[in-house]
């Protein structure tokens, strides 16, 4: 579905249909017939002309030929799902700046509340409705009736085309459509991706506990490779994840933290080297003996022109040292 098809607001003839004869006004719910109780009469009558204004105000757009209206952001909700990590301070300033000076340039694509009547729900634009918001004015909008399937697909595809997500948002945003019941191949629309990629998004998000990825955050610099490792180490190095959480600065950027949570995983995964000692050499130097130990192994190794001959006789008098060194033992734990 592309998406001059989901913002198109005209009649087969081309020009603007009046939006009165064909469909109610989005946002206007005409008052019901039925009359209310005396004591809340100025307050339904205060709401009902809120409601008729604005819808008035949006009729009057649609009926100049416009397909973009204007809309007070306190009556525009986020969509159902999110499709962020956060949105980047840095990055909000400098379109808050650039909308101060230029205007609204491009508008956001909304749909009619399912759920509550006289608001909107937004398919893409999360950022720039948070900037008009700071900057206090009305927000620029398409508005269509689109099913949660034409807003999931609409607000992928979206960020797709102009600011495009971290891998790691991508990936979540595929899991949280997954558990809302959406079909592999809405989701696979929504990111423009094949049947296997979206496999590995998923599987990616499903070994990492959600609260290490929102901790981490959308780690811009980092790619799938270093994901997907990330995803496939962390359960064998059995973290303490409170204490990773923890090391986990704000302080630093998303893609330090990131960093620092795979350092953290792959410092758990090294097995400590043995610590060797002094090598062990008689006067002559035929022999020389190296001991390796840990906490649960010791490696004795002899080398030099005797080291063979001399393990063989060690070998055979095993019997013998054990016995010497319990004694040896004994004594000095005093038993």
């Amino acid at each position: 579905m592309s998406r001059k098809n989901l913002i198109e607001v005209s009649s087969s003839e081309g020009a603007l249909t009046p939006m009165t004869s064909v469909r109610p006004i989005a946002g206007f719910v005409a008052p019901a017939t039925r009359g209310a109780p005396v004591g809340g009469i100025t307050k339904t009558l205060g709401n009902i002309t809120q409601k008729f204004e604005r819808a008035q105000d949006i009729e009057k757009q649609l009926a100049q030929g416009q397909t973009i209206v204007e809309l007070d952001p306190a009556f525009v909700d986020g969509s159902f799902i999110r499709d962020r990590l956060g949105i980047d301070s840095v990055g909000l300033a400098e379109l808050v700046s650039q909308i101060r000076d230029h205007g609204q340039q491009v508008p956001i694509l909304v749909r009619p509340h399912p759920e509550t009547n006289g608001r909107y729900q937004v398919a893409y634009g999360h950022r720039r409705l948070a900037a008009v918001r700071e900057l206090r004015l009305r927000v620029r909008a398409v508005i269509r009736d689109l099913s949660d399937d034409q807003l999931v697909v609409s607000q992928g595809q979206e960020n797709n085309a102009r600011t495009n997500l971290s891998y790691i948002e991508r990936a979540l945003f595929a899991v949280r459509l997954e558990d809302r019941s959406f079909s592999r191949e809405v989701i696979m629309a929504a990111l423009n991706v094949d049947k296997a990629a979206l496999s590995k998004m998923i599987s990616v998000v499903r070994e990492i506990p959600i609260g290490l990825i929102e901790a981490i955050g959308a780690a811009p610099e980092v790619g799938r490779r270093r994901w997907m490792e990330f995803a496939e180490t962390l359960p064998k190095a059995k973290i303490d994840m409170t204490a990773l959480l923890v090391s986990l600065s704000a302080d630093n950027s998303s893609d330090q933290r990131f960093q620092k949570a795979a350092d953290t995983i792959k410092n758990r995964l090294v097995q400590p080297k043995g610590q060797a000692s002094q090598p062990w050499a008689p006067t002559d130097k035929s022999v020389s003996v190296i001991v390796k130990t840990t906490a649960k192994r010791a490696t004795v190794t002899l080398e030099a022109a005797n080291g063979p001959r001399f393990a063989k006789y060690i070998a055979g008098r095993l019997d013998d040292l054990y016995e010497a060194f319990l004694k040896s033992t004994n004594a000095t734990t005093g038993e």
